[in-house]
């Protein structure tokens, strides 16, 4: 019988706002590996120690204030990669490890754009072409690539439907670079088991968007063909956007595939 590997995304917004919290998380869900986006610490802020007690390692591509990656894991785990090569002045977004000589994990916190109408708006396109560009130079078979890709896939992704079309996230422009990630290779684990659900990853603190349902989806876990065919099942784990104790949760779900590996 094959051992289960979990690997998760997550854009924590703000780590040591939500310390206690993700101990909760840990706790209950035991992933084994964990892309963690929007830590908003530098890297040599990072509490090792916390996570060491909780029986994870950290490997952390970290900045004062904003942005931020890192990936924690059970397994034994090795550095390959920090930074999207050619866009250092988007911040750390980009962070990849070997997980146990069995998986090449990257995950990303790729920039918002604010408005179709701001200069970020082409930037973001511009960061998703190095993106591209960067992940295509592989040729290994194992590969997931996941994190807060700001981008939403279709009109199912949005609880405003084709309405949002045209609107920052929505625009045929972004979606068009996101599906060129996708057509190096890339497969989104929760809408190939899940082809036809509404389902959202964020919601807005604002307005009581959680309990409206006004949500997005645009979180993904997203792996090779090899990934593919061990991944067993795939959650938005919807449960952990509520508060827990007290705590407040993020404004993104954990989003989580179990793999037969």
């Amino acid at each position: 019988m094959a051992l289960l590997m979990r690997i998760a995304t997550w854009n924590i917004n703000g780590l040591r706002a939500r310390l206690d919290y993700m101990a909760l998380w840990l706790e209950a869900r035991q992933p084994d590996v964990v892309g963690l986006q929007e830590l908003k610490t530098p890297t040599d802020q990072f509490p090792h120690d916390f996570f060491a007690e909780l029986g994870y390692q950290a490997l952390v591509h970290g900045q004062k204030s904003w942005n931020g990656v890192a990936i924690l894991s059970k397994l034994p785990i090795e550095l390959k990669q920090t930074g999207l090569p050619g866009e250092d002045d988007w911040g750390s977004r980009l962070i990849t490890a070997d997980i146990d000589g069995k998986l090449e994990f990257t995950t990303v916190y790729c920039p918002n754009g604010k408005t179709v109408a701001h200069d970020d708006f082409g930037n973001k396109l511009r960061w998703y072409e190095s993106l591209l560009s960067h992940w295509s130079q592989s040729d290994l078979d194992t590969r997931v690539l996941c994190g807060d890709f700001n981008i939403v896939p279709q009109a199912l992704d949005s609880w405003r439907g084709d309405e949002a079309d045209g609107g920052i996230f929505h625009t045929d422009e972004e979606r068009k670079r996101l599906q060129a990630v996708m057509d190096s290779g890339l497969i989104d684990l929760y809408r190939h088991h899940s082809p036809n659900e509404q389902a959202f990853s964020w919601w807005d603190y604002r307005g009581g968007a959680f309990h409206r349902k006004q949500g997005l989806r645009i979180d993904f876990v997203l792996g090779t063909q090899p990934v593919v065919d061990i991944t067993e099942t795939v959650t938005i784990d919807r449960d952990f956007r509520k508060k827990h104790d007290g705590l407040t949760a993020s404004d993104h779900a954990p989003v989580f595939a179990d793999l037969a590996i």
